[in-house]
């Protein structure tokens, strides 16, 4: 079996999963390339994430295998990389599996020259072929046979995906000029309409991700909307169904769209009716079934989405769905030095779902047969069950978030008996990135809805990125482990959080110190990640030098560093009336260019920052 300290150092707990394998794993870094050099061989990295469940799967079928460890060694120098603490990485090889695919996703696999150019990738490989897909080890024997008998068509092939990363790293092209604020909004919003499912809530089929920066730009018309400004169906505030609109052949409002997906969201089994807090995504259209692991990043974004639901509507349920998930968040997931945990895992005791469903008679056995009857009915527990080996995820029926007295009860005792189960794993690294995410959160729902509680939580929190993973030099960096140091250089969504954080902090607490703060993080931004166009590059101009300097340019199920950025500098400039910030923001709009203009959907907090 290969050495394990390696790994076992890691700050990230992923790694550290790793380090008992018999693979002779490196972490990414000059030590592994220069090994690859020394041995000529080439490198496969591994890239995933402690939640990713097809990485545990494809861990345990294939780098806990000797057979498949001893392919490795031989004729690879192997690398893990953990994606949440090197998005840079993850973005630049990503990048090259889908131009050479089509498509990604995690477990990602890639095979590259000792130089780190890729030339080969894919995402999981199985232990043995089917489906049209190889197994894992004829992968390795395909690539070693290339690699010994036509390394020049390899390298021919990594320069043109070289190239291929470039040009999708590039700029977007200028566009003649960004249009009012007002028409972005609505060109949004007209493509969102044509994007939305009518009858259950949100963007498309399946799978099904919650889009919350989508969300909230359909809130912010909503608000327009409420303010007498366009609109294309309905009063603001009608309660004509997104459902009787369509059937009606009109369009539904923004509201309608918000306040249906924000429902069918929180009813179904997507959202964790015990405890509180949002599953990654649904695996269905209805929300019905989640992908399990929870990510401190979607309870950061879907909070305040529920929040502004609340504050347009004044429904009770919305409140109440906001409560729950900060409140699970700063218990579950926060640890006693303030920062908050990145993810809780899909699986438990090596099953998926085992600790999130349930059966009658588990009900029974912690509620009485009469109690269990009427708890099984509120959360749709049935003997045929809705998820596998006849399990059941609890969910309710439509308009029935607020739990009577005798159902919320049941609440309490069926949460307090799972927390005796096998829980599943934390990942415990602390993020400067998703951490300011959640501290944002929390201020600003704190803040709102008047809970000292969540703003105090946010302050702490704050505080600790402040202090623990800032370098004496003012440098931030981007992952900390509990116990030991903080490590790897912030990229740019680390600081444009943080501004972001530090500004809602200062609104909520009056404190100058945290607008201070906020000025200090938001030139360390300027300095470090302004692209030549007006646009932002994802690492700073002091880190490594990878194949390709990576940028995000769409928002996705978070929005790229540059949006936040953006939003950031715009309300922190207006705050503290410095034009340069507020210049900077406006620079980053322009600087999405066409894509912008032809695509505004695309661009939901970007669209935000204009609007700001």
């Amino acid at each position: 079996m290969a050495a394990t300290n390696r790994l076992a150092r890691e700050t990230s707990p992923y790694l550290r999963q790793h380090a008992g394998n018999p693979v002779d794993w490196h972490p990414w870094g000059e030590e592994a390339l220069a090994e690859a050099r020394r041995r000529d061989v080439p490198l496969f990295l591994s890239i995933g994430y402690s939640a990713c469940h097809w990485c545990h799967v494809m861990a345990h079928e294939s780098f806990e295998s000797e057979q498949v460890a001893a392919l490795l060694n031989d004729r690879f120098v192997a690398v893990k990389v953990d994606r949440e603490e090197r998005p840079d990485v993850d973005s630049v090889y990503m990048d090259a599996v889908q131009a050479m695919t089509g498509s990604g996703g995690w477990p990602l696999s890639v095979f590259t020259l000792p130089d780190g150019r890729p030339f080969f990738g894919g995402t999981y490989f199985p232990p043995t072929a089917r489906h049209g897909m190889p197994s894992f080890s004829q992968v390795l024997d395909s690539v070693s046979e290339a690699w010994r008998t036509r390394r020049e068509e390899l390298a021919e092939q990594a320069g043109e995906l070289t190239a291929a990363v470039s040009s999708r790293l590039a700029p977007p092209p200028a566009a003649g000029g960004i249009p009012p604020a007002a028409e972005l909004l609505e060109g949004a919003l007209a493509r969102v309409r044509q994007l939305y499912d009518p009858e259950h809530g949100g963007i498309g089929r399946a799978p099904k991700f919650p889009q919350a920066p989508t969300f909230e730009l359909v809130a912010h018309a909503a608000w327009a909307e409420a303010l007498g400004g366009p609109r294309a169906a309905g009063p603001a505030g009608s309660d004509v169904s997104a459902e009787t609109s369509a059937a009606a052949g009109a369009l539904p409002s923004a509201l309608e769209m918000l306040t249906s997906t924000l429902e069918a969201m929180a009813s179904g089994g997507v959202y964790d009716h015990l405890a509180g807090g949002f599953a990654r995504y649904s695996v269905d259209r209805a929300w019905q079934v989640p992908h399990f692991e929870k990510m401190l990043y979607d309870q950061a974004m879907l909070a305040p989405l529920y929040l502004h639901g609340w504050q347009l509507t004044g429904d009770e349920r919305w409140r109440q769905v906001v409560t729950e998930t900060l409140d699970y968040a700063c218990s579950t997931m926060r640890h006693l030095s303030g920062g908050f945990y990145s993810s809780e895992d899909a699986d438990a005791g090596g099953e998926e779902g085992r600790f999130s469903t349930w059966t009658p008679s588990e009900l029974e056995d912690v509620l009485g047969a009469a109690r269990a009857a009427r708890a099984a009915a509120w959360y749709g527990i049935t003997r045929a069950g809705n998820f596998e080996h006849g399990r059941s995820i609890p969910h309710v029926e439509r308009g029935r978030l607020i739990r009577p007295p005798e159902i919320e009860q049941c609440r309490v005792d069926l949460e307090a008996a799972r927390r005796q189960r096998v829980r599943p794993a934390i990942d415990d690294k602390i993020l400067t990135e998703w951490n300011a995410m959640l501290c944002s959160a929390l201020a600003q729902c704190g803040a709102a809805c008047q809970v000292e509680r969540w703003v105090d939580a946010a302050a702490e929190g704050a505080d600790l990125l402040l202090e623990r993973l800032r370098r004496p030099d003012g440098r931030l960096l981007r992952s900390w482990q509990p116990g030991g140091q903080a490590a790897h250089l912030a990229v740019a969504a680390d600081y444009a959080w943080l501004v972001d954080c530090l500004t809602r902090l200062g609104e909520a607490t009056g404190s100058g110190r945290y607008l201070e703060e906020a000025q200090r993080a938001a030139l360390a931004l300027i300095e470090l990640f302004s692209a030549e166009d007006g646009g932002w590059y994802t690492t700073g101009s002091d880190a490594e030098q990878l194949v390709g300097r990576p940028r995000e340019t769409y928002d996705g199920v978070t929005p790229a560093a540059g949006s936040v950025a953006a939003t950031a500098l715009a309300r922190l400039g207006a705050l503290t009336a410095d034009e340069r910030l507020s210049e900077r923001a406006l620079e980053s709009v322009a600087a999405a260019g066409e894509g912008l203009v032809a695509s505004p959907a695309a661009f939901p907090r970007l669209v935000e920052a204009a609007l700001l």
